[in-house]
C-alpha cells in the first residue's frame, strides 16, 4: 500500500519538485502514473523507494513512514518492493538464471530457495525456454521480462515499474503491459510510472496524472489531457 499525504519536495537548488501531493494506492491496485517531463514523477519514486525523504507531508509504504522510518529497517522495506527501470539493467555476461538469482543472493536466499524460485519467476514471465540465454542473445522485450523477472524473485508485495516501455516498439510494449496486469491479477499492487498516453489508453484503468508537482486528475477513465513529449 502507498499512502502520500499533502508532501512537498524541495531540492536543495530550490527546485520545488512536489507541491502538496496526495493520493492512495491500495494493496492489490493497478495504476498508472502519468504526466510530462518535469512533472515529478520521478521524484514520487524516489520517494517511495527512500532514495530521497519529503519536505513535509507523509508518505507511507507497505506500512513504513519514510520520513521515520530506521535506517536498519531501511532493507527489509526494500525486499517489500520490487523496482523495474526503463534500461533494463540486466548483467552482461551472467545468463537469465543468474540475472534473476542475483537479486535473491542480495537478500541473502539459500542456494536451494534459488533453484526453487527462479524458475518459476522465468516461467511466469513466459522465458523458460531462454533460462541459460545471456542478454545479448535476447531482444529488448525479453530482456524487459527478465528485469520484470528479477523484480518478482523475492516475493514483494509492491511492484514500481519506471518507464517499464520506453525502449520498446508498440507491440512489445503492450505484451509488457499485459504481462504486468496478469501479475497484478496474482496479488501484486502495481505502480506504473509513465508517459506514453497511447498504452494507458489501451487499459481501463485507474490514471493519476501530475504536472507541475500537483495531482491533476485521478480516476478509471484511461484518460489524461496533457500532449505527450
Amino acid at each position: 500500500m502507498i499512502r502520500l499525504t499533502d508532501v512537498f519536495k524541495v531540492y536543495a537548488n530550490g527546485t520545488k519538485a512536489l507541491k502538496g501531493v496526495t493520493f492512495t494506492l491500495n494493496t492489490g491496485e493497478f495504476a498508472f502514473l502519468v504526466g510530462p517531463s518535469g512533472s515529478g514523477k520521478s521524484t514520487i519514486i524516489k520517494l517511495l523507494t527512500g532514495e530521497v525523504a519529503p519536505t513535509d507531508g507523509q508518505v507511507v509504504v507497505n506500512g513504513y513512514d519514510m520520513e521515520r522510518i530506521r535506517m536498519s529497517k531501511m532493507p527489509y522495506l526494500r525486499r517489500t518492493i520490487g523496482v523495474i527501470f526503463q534500461d533494463f539493467r540486466l548483467i552482461e555476461g551472467k545468463t537469465v538464471f543468474e540475472n534473476v538469482a542475483f537479486a535473491m543472493r542480495v537478500v541473502g536466499a539459500s542456494n536451494k530457495e534459488i533453484r526453487q524460485r527462479v524458475p518459476y519467476v522465468v516461467e511466469l514471465v513466459g522465458l523458460e525456454n531462454k533460462i541459460n540465454a545471456k542478454p545479448d542473445e535476447l531482444s529488448g522485450g525479453e530482456q524487459q521480462r527478465v528485469a520484470i523477472a528479477r523484480a518478482l524473485v523475492n516475493n514483494p508485495s509492491l511492484i514500481i515499474a519506471d518507464e517499464p516501455t520506453g525502449n520498446l516498439d508498440p507491440a512489445r510494449s503492450l505484451e509488457i503491459l499485459l504481462l504486468l496486469q496478469k501479475i497484478n491479477e496474482l496479488g501484486t499492487t502495481v505502480l506504473i510510472v509513465t508517459h506514453e498516453k497511447p498504452l494507458v489508453d489501451r487499459l481501463s484503468m485507474r490514471v493519476i496524472a501530475i504536472d507541475g508537482g500537483r495531482i491533476i486528475s485521478d480516476g478509471m477513465d484511461g484518460y489524461y489531457n496533457y500532449e505527450v513529449e
